[in-house]
């Protein structure tokens, strides 16, 4: 009889480890933070309005409260599982991106990051910070922007990182920030149409080596996932019942369809910001996987104020024209939980 019972708790604690291992977390997040600028004065960009003596009187102290804001929304994402990637949209310099991780609310969970200036005029760029211990990088370059029809236009390049996760599998991710619509959404629709072709075609040049490659893109696309750039370049597709490898799926399509979304604009929400992934990633008999349940927009009550002219809700940003307000970002982030089926997570 001794023997039976050890016998079942041998068996009900194999199981209950099965299902631990079932649930290792992986979590990828993307986040515009809105002028994460230093009080440093770059020469090469226009960056005078974000100085001490600039228009909007960006100070030290501002600067080191912005920081604080951003490590603020990355650790509550993450709660007990620190995000292992975080894709950054809006972030000025490397000196940011070392303060950031070396003397904020993040110092002590070793972030480490991927960062290439951009010609951008105002000198915002992307970024990717990673958790060395679940995503070593392999590969990693800036994606170059040139538009054909207007060859003196620049913009943000593109990051693109390839890295091992600890399942052994290869994780290629995009960390992206298109064109604005500040010039109207028809006027500058050509220019994400393009930077979206340019995406795709490194997409495709991936996929032609592995058909069942991972990948996730994220960032600011400054289109909703029914726009032309997304579903018809792109060709990030919504999730349905039929999954292919060699397809990519937009995780914050049905989202956006429910109304639902990072930005709010004339009382609108919409999902300017997504999270796309490889058909690969939708299957879950894989060893990394994820599903369109595993995908949000992050929207806790210190992230958000009254919204006095539309009612509800809107996000709490740093600024409103020119008055500052200590608050975060005019944009909500994302993020995704994906699963690993290894134990070894972190090893």
């Amino acid at each position: 009889m001794k023997k039976e019972i050890l016998l079942f708790f041998l068996i009900f604690s194999f199981q209950l480890h099965a299902q631990r291992a079932e649930k290792q977390n992986f979590k990828i997040m993307c986040y515009n933070v809105e002028n994460f600028f230093d009080c440093v004065h770059d020469s090469l960009s226009n960056d005078s309005e974000f100085l001490p003596k600039g228009a909007r009187g960006w100070t030290y102290a501002k600067y080191q409260k912005k920081q604080a804001n951003i490590a603020r929304v990355i650790t509550a994402i993450g709660g007990w599982d620190t995000p292992s990637l975080v894709g950054l949209c809006e972030v000025e310099s490397r000196k940011c991106l070392i303060d950031l991780t070396h003397y904020s609310g993040l110092k002590n969970l070793r972030y480490k990051f991927l960062h290439h200036e951009s010609p951008d005029p105002r000198g915002i760029d992307v970024a990717l910070l990673y958790q060395p211990r679940e995503f070593k990088p392999i590969h990693d370059q800036a994606i170059p922007v040139h538009f054909p029809n207007a060859p003196h236009s620049r913009t943000r390049d593109i990051l693109f990182a390839s890295g091992i996760i600890p399942t052994g599998d290869t994780l290629h991710v995009f960390v992206c920030h298109f064109p604005s619509r500040l010039d109207g959404e028809l006027e500058s629709e050509e220019k994400r149409l393009f930077v979206a072709s340019v995406v795709r075609s490194k997409v495709d040049s991936i996929f032609a080596v592995n058909k069942k490659a991972n990948i996730v893109i994220m960032g600011d696309f400054n289109d909703f996932p029914t726009n032309a750039s997304m579903l018809e370049v792109l060709k990030a597709k919504p999730l349905n019942d039929s999954v292919s490898n060699q397809c990519l799926y937009n995780l914050m399509y049905k989202l956006h369809a429910e109304g639902k979304g990072s930005n709010k604009h004339l009382g609108e929400w919409g999902a300017l910001d997504q999270m796309i992934v490889s058909g690969n990633l939708l299957i879950k008999t894989g060893t990394f996987y994820t599903r369109q349940s595993d995908a949000h927009f992050f929207d806790a009550d210190f992230l958000l104020e009254n919204d006095k002219t539309y009612l509800g809700k809107q996000p709490f940003r740093t600024f409103v024209g020119m008055k500052y307000q200590e608050g975060f970002s005019d944009h909500l982030p994302v993020y995704a939980d994906f699963w690993m089926t290894t134990a070894q997570k972190g090893n």
